[in-house]
């Protein structure tokens, strides 16, 4: 082969080069290109190539649990292992919330009495001594305290009409309506009957594991019942099909009550009148038809899957479990700490709490390097 011919085509491509530097070839360099483009497109087996390759690219498993398809067997083996000593930390971990609940039954007991006072005091049993009242406010100061002192004759004799009123108006009502979650369900037409609510109770049962919301009311006018209950099945123990998902102690089923309400008082239906006219003799007749109504008082009555399903449908599963959630927060929360939502202060609380969640959050966002999925 001839030296100088092999070199020429070298020669034309550094002539390209620097042409394209100098912005001369630009036209050429463009359409050469293009050109070229347009003759891979045309050759089926580059497109082959590029099919293959993209499918490729979308079969790829970006999942957390990705790299365990590529793990070595004896990594795997390890690995089941180590599921196995989870699972068996998971039944110890059962056992633990099982002795909890116990603990819950054994003090119930204990508060008992505290919370007896308690209604006495709100109702209206039991007047307060000075003793049992000695507790500051948050916004009594040394100099306001002593303005009490001095005064406390005077506001005796003034506010005399203060002797009429018996324990503390209001009290539940005021307490659920300083709730969100409670708020929402309470209606107008539900307010009258909630001020005859007298007291809220909690009964634990140990066997099955479970607990029992009772609602106390005084005479009304609205319903014959003085009692109205609510009742929740709970399980302590993991899931056979999917035992690592437990995370603790689920309530798995309720169960309500049913109210015996005087004629023309129930709140959670309306009466609808409508006409008819007969097609043929053209007479007219009146008719009633109940629909229900939104109402505090439908906690009572929750929805029941059907039992001849495997799998309830997605709605009545979403109010099955905002049912789940208020029982356990009138558990956990509003009747052992009753008076402090009465008051705002522990929903005040719950507002700082957040609050200083969303400074953290903020805080967190101004890193560029955390996934913003994380922040939650």
């Amino acid at each position: 082969m001839d030296p100088e011919k092999a070199t020429e085509p070298v020669v034309e491509a550094e002539v390209d080069v620097e042409a394209g530097m100098d912005g001369s070839g630009d036209a050429v360099s463009d359409a050469k290109a293009s050109s070229i483009a347009e003759q891979l497109m045309q050759n089926p087996e580059v497109l082959s190539a590029i099919e293959t390759k993209l499918a490729g690219m979308a079969d790829v498993d970006s999942s957390p649990s990705a790299h365990m398809k590529n793990l070595p067997k004896p990594v795997i083996r390890r690995v089941k292992a180590l599921k196995k000593l989870q699972f068996d930390m998971i039944q110890m971990e059962s056992k633990f919330y099982e002795e909890v609940h116990q603990l819950e039954c054994k003090y119930a007991e204990l508060y008992a009495p505290i919370l007896e006072k308690r209604n006495e005091i709100v109702s209206g049993e039991v007047e307060p001594t000075d003793e049992q009242c000695d507790w500051p406010s948050d916004e009594e100061d040394d100099e306001e305290a002593a303005l009490a002192a001095e005064t406390k004759e005077k506001l005796a004799l003034e506010d005399v009409s203060a002797e009429d009123i018996k324990g503390v108006k209001s009290f539940w009502l005021i307490a659920f309506k300083n709730v969100d979650l409670l708020a929402s369900m309470i209606q107008e037409n539900d307010e009258p009957i909630l001020e005859h609510l007298t007291n809220v109770k909690v009964q634990f049962s140990a066997e099955p594991m479970g607990f029992t919301l009772e609602f106390h009311f005084s005479p009304n006018e609205y319903f014959t019942d003085k009692v109205l209950t609510k009742s929740y099945e709970m399980r302590a123990e993991p899931d056979e099909e999917d035992p690592f998902s437990f995370e603790g102690p689920e309530i798995v089923a309720c169960q309500g009550c049913v109210i015996n309400w005087n004629k023309g008082k129930n709140v959670t239906v309306r009466v609808i009148k409508k006409k008819q006219k007969h097609q043929k003799s053209g007479t007219t007749r009146t008719i009633t038809k109940e629909e229900q109504q939104d109402s505090f008082f439908n906690f009572f009555t929750p929805p029941a899957p059907e039992l001849d399903e495997e799998e309830i449908d997605h709605e009545t599963e979403a109010l099955l479990q905002a049912d789940y959630e208020i029982g356990h927060f009138i558990r956990e929360r509003i009747v052992p700490r009753a008076v402090l939502f009465y008051t705002g202060e522990a929903c005040e609380d719950d507002e700082d709490f957040e609050e200083e969640e969303d400074e953290d959050y903020e805080d967190d966002d101004e890193d560029d390097d955390l996934d913003p999925s994380c922040n939650n």
